[in-house]
């Protein structure tokens, strides 16, 4: 009883530091009988979560040092995000802005400070790009999400807006037909959906997806490493190939960043090697995501995977998906 007591003032703990939230989507795919779930390991808080490592950041990626005026981090010359929420339908256990998202984490961007953040992206021209993030900006309701699609799109130079969401796994039936179109504009828009398991692509889940791209919107996945979750190569193949067949490319697999209290979830960088290589050996290259870090401190990412050419003075050998070095070119047959 003592432990259990322990145990539930822990959680109690990890619940007043981060945000805790899960959708009945997502409730409704727990097994109750695996005390390992994948699902559950993603939503359901831990108390390891309160031990954190020396490494570990509050701001792992340095998004502030980045942010030039409030909500828009322009850390890549021809693109920046525009955070647009601080709120989400789940709260991963493992996001790397833990410290950030949730209720009462920070302030809802205003009106006057989303004119502010599309004053600097319309006085920028290099920005070509803009990546909504937050939070889950499709917590926003349609008429929002038609505002801010019409006023970005009416900058002359930004000619992508990119939508980073969950929504289409956690919830999938808030992405009606109202929402879909109010993203659609006449620049390019893209929906990067964040999904780390292929349970999470429900019946409805790809009933969603398809009002999304039936109404001509490409869609992207980016994937975090997790291990318990999906640090398994056949784990990994299942999601990557559910993605593919539901109408969304593989994008980013990403190592997971040093956010505070996460290092329970966290592979090595050899780990994750493996386990690309493995995936290129045993699938189409429609499922093969890049395998990416983001650089600590703000730099960049970073492609993990191993090199597949290898060059001397004289000499070029290339991998091929079993492995293997072969000379490039290859050496000229003998005759007879």
């Amino acid at each position: 009883m003592a432990d259990g007591a322990t145990n539930q003032s822990l959680l109690d703990e990890v619940k007043r530091r981060y945000a805790v939230a899960i959708t009945p989507a997502m409730e409704q795919l727990i097994d109750p009988a695996d005390a390992a779930d994948p699902i559950a390991r993603q939503f359901r808080p831990d108390a390891r979560e309160l031990m954190e490592t020396p490494e570990e950041r509050l701001d792992p990626i340095d998004d502030h040092a980045h942010e030039v005026v409030e909500g828009v981090v322009h850390r890549y010359a021809d693109r920046c995000l525009l955070k647009i929420t601080h709120v989400c339908p789940v709260y991963c256990r493992f996001c790397f802005r833990r410290e950030m998202v949730g209720p009462g984490k920070s302030e809802a961007i205003t009106p006057e400070k989303l004119d502010a953040a599309l004053a600097y992206i319309e006085g920028h021209p290099e920005i070509w790009e803009v990546i909504l993030t937050g939070g889950d900006p499709f917590v926003l309701s349609p008429r929002r999400v038609r505002e801010i699609t019409q006023r970005l799109a009416a900058i002359p130079h930004v000619q992508v807006i990119r939508w980073h969401t969950r929504m289409p796994v956690v919830d999938p039936m808030r992405v009606s037909d109202e929402f879909v179109a109010a993203l659609k504009c006449d620049k390019a828009v893209y929906v990067a959906l964040h999904a780390n398991h292929a349970r999470e692509i429900t019946s409805d889940a790809r009933a969603a997806i398809a009002r999304l791209v039936n109404a001509g919107i490409p869609m992207v996945s980016q994937t975090v490493l997790l291990k318990g979750v999906n640090d398994d190569i056949a784990t990994l193949e299942d999601l990557m190939r559910a993605l593919v067949a539901a109408r969304v490319k593989p994008y980013y697999l990403h190592h997971g960043d040093l956010a505070p209290g996460t290092s329970h979830f966290r592979t090595s960088i050899e780990a994750g090697q493996d386990l690309t290589e493995a995936l290129r050996a045993r699938a189409s290259g429609l499922c093969q995501p890049s395998y990416v870090l983001d650089i600590p401190g703000g730099a960049a990412k970073a492609p993990l995977s191993r090199p597949a050419v290898r060059m001397a003075d004289t000499t070029c050998e290339v991998c091929d998906h079993e492995g293997n070095w072969r000379a490039y070119p290859p050496a000229a047959a003998t005759e007879g």
